[in-house]
C-alpha cells in the first residue's frame, strides 16, 4: 500500500444492451434480406462467387444502420455533455502543488527534496483555502510551497494548518476571482456511484479519470511511512496515480465527495484499487483546523475487542460478530457515567450502525466534543438504549 506520491455502473450495461440490440437487428436484417451477388467473371470464363459477400450490408442496410447509430448516440453523447460540463465546474478548482522539503534520507549531497501532489479549491470557515493531504506539504516551509491554478498564476500559502491522524492538511490563500469547489452535504456516496478524480498524476496537471465508487469503510490501511490513525476510505477504481494526492474526488452533481489519497499498487501506477478520504471527515477536520488550529476529537473512554470473533459472538448470545465489544471501561470517563460496561456490544453510535472497532473510533473522532449522542448496546441477550456526553480526547490523552 502506498500514497499517491512515487509511492460498471448502470451506463455501462446500457451500452452493453446497446450492443447486443445493434447485432441482433444487424442478424434480422440480413437474414431477411439476403443480398443480390452479381457472380464474377474470371479470364477462363467460369463464374466465381465471393464466399463473404452474404455476410457484408448492403448500401441500404448500411444507411439504416447508420440511422440507428445516430439515434442511440444521442443518449452516449448527452452522458459526454455532461462530463465536459463537469470538467469545466472543476478543473478551476483544482491546483497542483510543489513543495520542496528537508530530505529524509540525503542523497548524493541533496539535502532537499521535491514532492508534488494536487489540492482543491474550497470555502472554509468564511476562508479560502486549498486542502490537500499532510504528506505532500509536510515539512516545507511556506515559502518553498508553490500552488499552481489552471490559468497558469502560482501563489503562495499565507498559512498552512495540517492534521497527522487523517493526513488532511490546509492551506490559507489570498487571490482574486478564485473558483471554488462545492463539498457534498456528508456521506451520500455509495458503492457503484460514477466519480470523477481530477488531479496532477505524474505531474500532468487537471488530469480526469473516471470510475466507480468500489467499497466503502477500507479503515486498516498501511500507507507507507505516514501513520494515519483515523481510516474510514472509499475505495475507487477511478485511475488515481503518483501526484493524484490531495485531488478531489467527485459525484456527477459536482460536488467534493472525498480528498483522493493512496493507491495499492505493484507497480506504482494505478492498478484499479484507489483511495479516499470521505468528505465528512474532511470538512469536520478542516474547519477544526481553520477555526482552533487544531482538531479536538471525540472520547468515550472504552477498550475494544479488536479480535471480536464468532465465538465470543456466540458467548454473548449474538448469530453473528457485529458492533464493537467493550473490553474496559475507564473510571470517570464519558462511557463510565453512561453506565457502559465489559461485554457490551455497541450497535449503534447517533442513530448509525457500527460495523466494527475501527468504525466505531472513526465514529467517535469526527464527532464534535461536548455533544450528547444515543447509544444502542447488546447487552444480556437484548438491546439497551444509552445517551452520553462525547468528551475531547486530549482531556484524556495529552498529547
Amino acid at each position: 500500500m502506498s500514497a499517491c506520491r512515487p509511492l460498471a455502473s448502470l451506463r455501462h450495461r446500457s451500452v452493453v444492451v446497446l450492443a447486443i440490440a445493434v447485432a441482433a437487428t444487424v442478424r434480422t436484417s440480413v437474414a431477411d434480406e439476403p443480398p443480390v451477388i452479381p457472380d464474377a467473371v474470371g479470364g477462363t470464363g467460369v463464374p466465381r462467387v465471393d464466399p463473404v459477400r452474404p455476410a457484408r450490408l448492403s448500401a441500404a442496410e448500411r444507411e439504416r444502420l447508420y440511422g440507428q447509430v445516430a439515434r442511440e448516440a444521442e443518449y452516449l453523447e448527452r452522458q459526454g455533455a455532461q462530463l465536459r460540463r463537469l470538467t469545466l465546474l472543476l478543473r478551476p478548482t483544482v491546483v497542483h502543488i510543489d513543495a520542496r522539503k528537508p530530505a529524509l534520507r540525503p542523497r548524493a549531497g541533496k539535502a532537499s527534496e521535491e514532492e508534488a501532489g494536487s489540492g482543491v479549491i474550497t470555502s472554509i470557515a468564511g476562508r479560502t483555502v486549498v486542502i490537500t493531504n499532510r504528506h505532500v506539504v509536510n515539512r516545507a516551509e511556506l515559502d518553498n510551497i508553490i500552488i499552481r491554478l489552471d490559468d497558469g498564476r502560482e501563489l503562495s500559502p499565507r498559512r498552512l494548518w495540517s492534521d497527522a491522524g487523517t493526513d488532511i492538511a490546509v492551506l490559507e490563500i489570498a487571490g482574486t476571482e478564485l473558483e471554488t469547489a462545492r463539498l457534498a452535504a456528508g456521506d451520500t456516496v455509495e458503492i457503484g456511484d460514477t466519480v470523477l478524480a481530477i488531479g496532477s498524476p505524474f505531474g500532468l496537471s487537471h488530469s480526469v479519470t473516471m470510475g466507480i465508487v468500489s467499497a466503502k469503510g477500507r479503515r486498516d490501511l498501511e500507507l507507507g511511512d505516514e501513520r494515519v490513525r483515523f481510516q474510514d476510505f472509499i475505495q475507487t477504481d477511478a485511475a488515481i496515480n503518483p501526484g493524484n494526492s490531495g485531488g478531489p474526488l467527485v459525484n456527477l452533481r459536482g460536488e467534493v465527495v472525498g480528498l483522493n489519497t493512496a493507491i495499492a499498487s505493484n507497480s506504482g501506477g494505478s492498478e484499479g484499487i484507489g483511495f479516499a478520504i470521505p468528505v465528512a471527515m474532511v470538512e469536520f477536520v478542516a474547519r477544526q483546523l481553520v477555526e482552533n488550529g487544531k482538531v479536538a476529537r471525540g472520547y468515550l473512554g472504552v477498550a475494544l475487542d479488536n479480535s471480536f470473533n464468532r465465538q465470543t459472538a456466540e458467548r454473548l448470545g449474538m448469530v453473528r460478530p457485529v458492533g464493537a465489544r467493550v473490553t474496559g471501561v475507564t473510571p470517570g470517563s464519558p462511557a463510565d457515567l453512561a453506565g457502559l460496561l465489559a461485554d457490551d456490544v455497541i450497535l449503534e453510535f447517533s442513530g448509525l450502525s457500527v460495523e466494527d472497532d475501527d468504525h466505531l473510533v472513526s465514529l467517535v473522532s469526527t464527532t464534535p466534543t461536548d455533544r450528547e449522542v444515543d447509544l444502542v448496546v447488546f447487552r444480556d441477550r437484548g438491546r439497551v438504549a444509552l445517551r452520553l456526553r462525547v468528551a475531547s480526547r486530549d482531556q484524556y490523552e495529552p498529547r
